[in-house]
C-alpha cells in the first residue's frame, strides 16, 4: 500500500470556472492529474486531499466533483479547506461520499498500518499581532487539531505510523514552530501534508523536514499537478 497525498482542486465540474485566471500553471491541471494519478495509483493505495476540494456552496452541488474524484483508484481520504463551504455537517458529507472515500473532521482513521487524522486549521501568524478574530479561529483549531491526534493515539499500536492533514501550513513563512507543530511532536507524528498555499503569493518549500517529521505541500499548482508520494 502506497500513500499519495494532492490538495487543492477547486473543482466545479457542473460549473466550469476557468482556474487558469489564476495563472499557466493551472492550465489542463485535471488533465495532467487525471494522467499521473492513473499511471502511479493502484486499487491498494491511499490518496489524501487536503481540503479545497469543491467551489460548490452546497453538499448537494459538491456531489458531481466527489464523483468526479471517486473514479480516480484507490481510497480517497478527504479533509475540509476554507473554500469547502459545501462541507457543514461531517455526518451529512459522510453520508453522501461513494464508496471508498473518506472524511476526517477532528477525528482518526485507520487503514493498514497508517493513522491518518487531521483538521483545517488556521493561519499562523507571521510575527504580527493578531487579530482577535483570527486568535479565536486558531485557537480552536488547536484543541480540534489535539482531538483528532488524541484519537489516532488511542487506535496506533507499536510501529504503526501517524500522518496528519491539514489545510492550512502549521507554520509561519519562516517555518517557525507554533502550537501545530508542538502537537506533531508531542504525538509523534511521522508525516504532515498541508495545502492551501499557491504559485505566485506564497513562501514555500515542498518538502521540509523539522524535528523529525516531514512536512509535505501538497497544492496541486505547486506539485506540478502531479501527485506527491508520502514516504512512510
Amino acid at each position: 500500500m502506497k500513500v499519495f497525498a494532492i490538495s487543492d482542486f477547486h473543482l466545479s465540474i457542473n460549473n466550469p470556472k476557468p482556474m487558469n485566471i489564476f495563472g499557466t500553471s493551472w492550465d489542463n491541471y485535471l488533465e495532467t492529474i487525471s494522467e499521473d494519478w492513473a499511471k502511479r495509483v493502484s486499487d491498494i493505495d491511499i490518496v489524501l486531499i487536503a481540503g479545497d476540494i469543491s467551489w460548490a456552496m452546497y453538499l448537494e452541488n459538491a456531489v458531481p466533483d466527489l464523483e468526479y474524484i471517486s473514479a480516480f483508484k484507490g481510497s480517497k481520504i478527504l479533509l475540509r479547506g476554507n473554500h469547502d463551504y459545501w462541507w457543514k455537517s461531517i455526518s451529512s458529507v459522510r453520508a453522501l461520499l461513494p464508496k471508498g472515500m473518506y472524511a476526517l473532521q477532528n477525528d482518526s482513521l485507520k487503514i493498514g498500518d497508517v493513522i491518518f487524522c487531521g483538521s483545517r486549521g488556521w493561519t499562523t501568524p507571521d510575527g504580527k499581532i493578531q487579530a482577535e478574530a483570527d486568535k479565536k479561529i486558531y485557537d480552536r483549531e488547536v484543541i480540534r487539531m489535539e482531538l483528532s491526534l488524541a484519537d489516532a493515539d488511542k487506535k496506533r499500536k507499536e510501529g504503526e505510523k501517524l500522518v496528519v492533514m491539514t489545510h492550512y501550513p502549521p507554520f509561519n513563512g519562516r517555518f517557525e514552530s507554533s502550537p501545530f507543530t508542538e502537537l506533531f511532536k508531542k504525538y509523534g507524528a511521522d508525516a504532515v501534508v498541508y495545502g492551501h498555499l499557491h504559485c505566485g503569493n506564497s513562501r514555500a518549500e515542498k518538502l521540509l523536514k523539522k524535528d523529525g517529521i516531514v512536512y509535505y505541500l501538497t497544492s496541486c499548482d505547486m506539485v506540478d499537478n502531479k501527485l506527491v508520494e508520502i514516504q512512510l
